[in-house]
Parts: C-alpha cells; sequence; structure tokens
C-alpha cells in the first residue's frame, strides 16, 4: 500500500481540499506519524503537519508563525526528491511546492489568507478520499468550529497525557 493511500492520510487529503479543516489535518497525521516505528521530526508526514498547521496560523492571522512554520514545511517537502521520492507520487508534488512557497512568501508580506487544494493525480487516491469524504462529516470551512478550532475543544485528555509524561520523569 502506498503511504499516501493509508486511511489517515486519506483524511488529511479530504480535511485539507474539502473544508479547509487544518486543526484535523494536524490531528490525522499525527496518530498516522506516531503509528509509524521510529519515526521522528524529519520523517515526511511531518512536512504535512507542519503545513497544515501553518494554514491554521495564517488563517487565524499569525503571520509571524505562520511564515515560520510553512518555512520549516518547505524545507522539509525539499527533501522529498532525494530522500523520499514515494512522497513525491500520486499528487502534483511540484504544484504543492510552489503553493507552499507561495504561502511562506504571502504570510510573511502578511498578505490575506489563501487557501490552495492538494492536486491529486491518483485516480485511486482520488477514489479513496471520495469514498471517505461520503462518511466523514465536514464543517463548513468557514465556520468558527473549524477556524477556531482549537480554542473551542476538550483538552482534557491532553492535559492529562502531559500530567502523566511529567510524572514519569521524576
Amino acid at each position: 500500500m502506498h503511504q499516501y493511500h493509508h486511511p489517515l492520510f486519506v483524511n488529511f487529503i479530504v480535511y485539507f481540499n474539502n473544508n479547509q479543516d487544518y486543526f484535523e489535518c494536524h490531528e490525522v497525521l499525527e496518530e498516522y506519524w506516531k503509528s509509524i516505528p521510529d519515526s521522528d521530526k524529519d520523517h515526511p508526514l511531518a512536512a504535512y503537519i507542519l503545513l497544515a498547521t501553518g494554514l491554521y496560523h495564517w488563517r487565524r492571522g499569525n503571520n509571524t508563525g505562520a511564515r515560520r512554520t510553512l518555512e520549516k514545511a518547505k524545507v522539509r517537502f525539499q527533501t522529498f526528491l532525494c530522500n523520499h521520492p514515494a512522497y513525491t507520487e500520486e499528487i502534483d508534488f511540484n504544484l504543492l511546492l510552489e503553493d507552499v512557497e507561495k504561502a511562506v512568501s504571502s504570510s510573511a508580506q502578511e498578505l490575506p489568507f489563501n487557501p490552495f487544494r492538494i492536486s491529486i493525480l491518483s485516480a485511486s487516491l482520488a477514489e479513496l478520499a471520495h469514498q471517505a469524504e461520503n462518511s466523514m462529516t465536514l464543517l463548513p470551512f468557514d465556520s468558527d468550529a473549524v477556524i477556531h478550532k482549537h480554542m473551542l475543544r476538550d483538552r482534557s485528555d491532553i492535559l492529562r497525557e502531559r500530567e502523566e509524561k511529567k510524572k514519569g520523569r521524576h
């Protein structure tokens, strides 16, 4: 199975392209990334996580955070051609890289948020995304529930996990 056919990556594509829910993009890819043995911050999925995070910041007007995060994503994406060629397949990778570069520049210039899609070239990936979309409940892209999601969610599980990690260090 191609890395992009994993159900969590397919969900990422749907959230990214269909309702710009970058918070959920981050969540599903982080889950996928953590499920991969020996994954680290240099794993290709980290570039997509950074991309979603940067776009989330940019849409909310945090241009400095957006620029920094998108720049990190761009640097990681640029390594794909040499180090991770499988991650350049199935999508229009060159267009994605161009769009990321434009987002870095635009956020640095404090231009208004300008979303883009990840262009799918593979018929099989497009079909998987279509099937996933039909089974997902997507919020409107311009709703507060999408734009300000981090402020509206229950964080008790995250706080509990942090406390457990702290206890484990002592």
